[in-house]
C-alpha cells in the first residue's frame, strides 16, 4: 500500500492554485512517487470552467467583471463552479496502480467518493455519492468533483461547501444546461447546501480516511511556470487575475 503524503498549501492566486494541482499530477506521472493529498482554500472568489464548458452559457460575465471575479479553465472535466472562502478544495494525485478501480473514470469516481462520503459521516451520516461525481446530503449537493487522467497517474480534485451559500453561487453562475437527474432543475439556492463542520476538522477527517499523515516535504515548484502557462492558455476567453506570478505576463 502506498503511503500518502499530505500537502496543506494555499498559494496566493487562483491561477497558482489550479496550476499546482496540475504540477503535482505531472510530477507523479513523469517521475513517480507517493500519492498526494492536498488541501487549499482561495482567499478570493473565482470561477472555474471545465474544458467543454461555454463561458456565455454558464457565467454571469458582466457580474464577474464588475466584481473583479476571475474566470479560469481547468484541465479536468466536469462543470463550472465557484471557488473561494467557505469552499474547501482538495486534490488527490494518485498512481493508477494504487487500486484496480482507478482503471476507468466510473470506477475512480466510486472508489474515491465513497471513501470521501465515509469521512464526512461524522457530521452527516446521510452523505452519499450521487450523480456522476457529486457528494450530497438529503438530495442537496455539498461537493463537486472532477478528474484528469494521464498515462501513469490521475488527478482527482473537488470542493466541499462548508460556508459558501447557494445565493452567492447564483450571483456568478447561471443555471446549468447540463445537470444530474437528481437536481430536478432546482436553482443553485435550492440545490446546494453546506456541511456544518470546520475546515480544520474536515481536513483531519479526510486525511485520516486516506492515511495521509506524512508531509510532502518538496512540492514541484520547478513545474509551475509551465503549469501556469497552461492555465492561462486555456483561460484566454475569461478574465484573469491582475497579478500573474513567477514573472509571467498575462498575454
Amino acid at each position: 500500500m502506498h503511503a500518502f503524503r499530505l500537502l496543506d498549501l494555499t498559494l496566493p492566486s487562483p491561477i497558482e492554485n489550479l496550476a499546482l494541482d496540475e504540477a503535482l499530477l505531472d510530477e507523479l506521472n513523469d517521475v513517480g512517487g507517493d500519492p498526494v493529498l492536498r488541501f487549499w482554500e482561495s482567499g478570493r472568489h473565482f470561477v472555474v470552467m471545465g474544458p467543454s464548458c461555454r463561458l456565455m452559457d454558464d457565467v454571469h460575465v458582466d457580474t464577474c467583471e464588475a466584481d473583479g471575479v476571475p474566470v479560469l479553465r481547468r484541465a479536468s472535466g466536469g462543470g463550472t463552479v465557484l471557488q473561494g472562502p467557505g469552499c474547501l478544495s482538495y486534490a488527490l494525485v494518485l498512481p493508477l496502480t494504487l487500486h484496480p478501480q482507478l482503471a476507468n473514470i466510473c470506477g475512480t469516481n466510486q472508489f474515491i467518493l465513497e471513501r470521501m462520503a465515509g469521512a464526512l459521516h461524522r457530521w452527516e451520516p446521510d452523505t452519499v455519492f450521487l450523480g456522476i461525481s457529486d457528494l450530497a446530503i438529503g438530495g442537496k449537493k455539498i461537493s463537486g468533483n472532477a478528474q484528469r487522467r494521464k498515462r501513469n497517474a490521475l488527478l482527482f480534485h473537488g470542493t466541499i461547501l462548508y460556508a459558501m451559500q447557494g445565493a452567492l453561487v447564483a450571483r456568478y453562475l447561471k443555471q446549468p444546461a447540463r445537470q444530474p437527474a437528481y437536481r430536478e432543475n432546482r436553482s443553485h439556492g435550492a440545490f446546494l447546501r453546506t456541511i456544518d463542520a470546520s475546515p480544520v476538522h474536515l481536513k483531519q477527517a479526510i486525511a485520516k480516511a486516506w492515511g495521509a499523515d506524512g508531509p510532502l516535504e518538496v512540492w514541484p515548484e520547478a513545474r509551475m511556470v509551465e503549469s501556469i502557462r497552461n492555465v492561462l492558455r486555456r483561460s484566454d476567453e475569461g478574465m484573469h487575475v491582475a497579478e500573474v506570478p513567477f514573472g509571467l505576463a498575462a498575454s
